[in-house]
């Protein structure tokens, strides 16, 4: 399986020790605890697992919402859930359709459990001869297809649901469609109404939004698990900026044992070409010109060309750029707000690569439709 672009950042910096490591299934190996993704993941991708006692059950969000939404959170933590919902408006399934009523929404936002109904995308049309058909484009996230034209199939059969004559799986590669004929004298809307009630083609998603926080088990609601990953992200820029730091310090540091050694060549070539063992050269390096062992040893390997003028300005050039970043990093490790603006702009990032539309419609209206209501008023003996 080849790994989506978006993979990437999910894995960035990993190998910065930003985050611990364990032993794999058979201790061979050595696998990350968790990945130091960039990317909200537990929002956008969504969870669902079953363990002893307990369950999860996460429904996936738009990208651009949930960055949003985390921007929104860093400029204000004291954001109130409504104000976040401005941004997150509700969940947002790979697979389309239309989530049918808020007040479920609000509540698995607010506590963190609650009740999402979602409906197909579904249009009545009317052929030439005034017969009608339901054309079905999107169905509800991780219905199977096969199974739920088996099923509307069973339920016409069984006599559930009335005036369908046909069903039909047009589906090609261009999207999914699925065809159901209504029989003349049969309305549409109410064969429709049937085929919510009776078939996935309404399903109803309860959110249990149950988080591993720091070991132990928590139900979160939006701005917890929003308030979690930025103080991870945090943790990880900080990690990171550490490890980085240590890095440049290292690398200053065998610089500086070079550019003694270059200032002074004519010493080094001396103690070198008088010591009869590396070792003996090393020791009269170190006690000569002041210098460490890792100095002085990354100076016994060095080649000669790095003796021509031009890389020796090279070294210069390089340590100079590196106290700059060395000066940049601790800049960084003091500040919260330099930490933050970190976060910040790497989300925005992510947003630009990655952020697209909402595939989800809402519809506001709350309720089940009553089959009385979509029959007009005739007069009838």
């Amino acid at each position: 399986a080849r790994l989506e672009k978006i993979s990437d950042d999910i894995l960035s910096d990993y190998k910065k020790e930003t985050v611990d490591f364990q032993l794999n299934f058979d201790d061979t190996l050595e696998e990350p605890t968790v990945l130091p993704t960039r990317i909200p993941n537990l929002l956008v991708n969504g969870a669902s697992g079953i363990a002893v006692g307990m369950a999860t059950n996460m429904l996936p969000h738009n990208l651009t919402e949930v960055v949003n939404g985390i921007k929104r959170y860093i400029h204000n933590e004291d954001v109130t859930i409504d104000e976040l919902m401005e941004d997150i408006k509700a969940p947002d399934f790979p697979t389309g359709g239309i989530i049918y009523g808020t007040s479920g929404v609000k509540q698995a936002f607010e506590t963190g459990r609650g009740k999402v109904v979602l409906r197909g995308r579904a249009n009545i049309e009317t052929n030439e001869s005034g017969r009608e058909k339901i054309v079905i484009t999107e169905i509800p996230f991780q219905v199977n297809k096969a199974q739920m034209i088996i099923k509307i199939a069973d339920l016409v059969n069984d006599g559930k649901i009335e005036g369908v004559s046909n069903v039909n799986d047009e589906s090609d590669r261009n999207g999914l469609r699925i065809v159901v004929d209504v029989k003349r004298e049969a309305m549409g809307n109410v064969v429709l109404s049937k085929l919510y009630k009776y078939t996935p083609l309404q399903t109803s998603y309860g959110v249990n939004n149950v988080c591993l926080v720091a070991g132990r088990p928590k139900t979160l609601n939006l701005k917890q698990l929003i308030s979690e990953f930025v103080k991870f992200r945090i943790e990880v820029v900080v990690k990171r900026t550490a490890f980085e730091l240590r890095k440049a310090e290292e690398r200053a540091h065998i610089l500086e044992g070079l550019i003694k050694a270059i200032d002074n060549i004519d010493l080094v070539i001396k103690l070198i070409r008088s010591s009869k063992t590396v070792e003996d050269a090393r020791n009269a390096l170190m006690a000569e010109l002041d210098l460490s062992e890792i100095q002085a040893k990354a100076i016994l390997e060095m080649r000669l060309s790095k003796l021509v003028s031009l890389e020796m300005d090279k070294i210069k050039a390089e340590f100079d750029e590196l106290m700059k970043t060395i000066e940049r990093l601790k800049a960084i490790l003091a500040s919260e707000d330099l930490q933050k603006g970190i976060v910040l702009e790497e989300l925005e990032e992510v947003k630009e690569k990655y952020g697209d539309e909402r595939r989800t419609d809402i519809s506001y209206a709350d309720g089940e439709i009553s089959i009385e209501d979509m029959i007009p008023n005739d007069e009838v003996i």
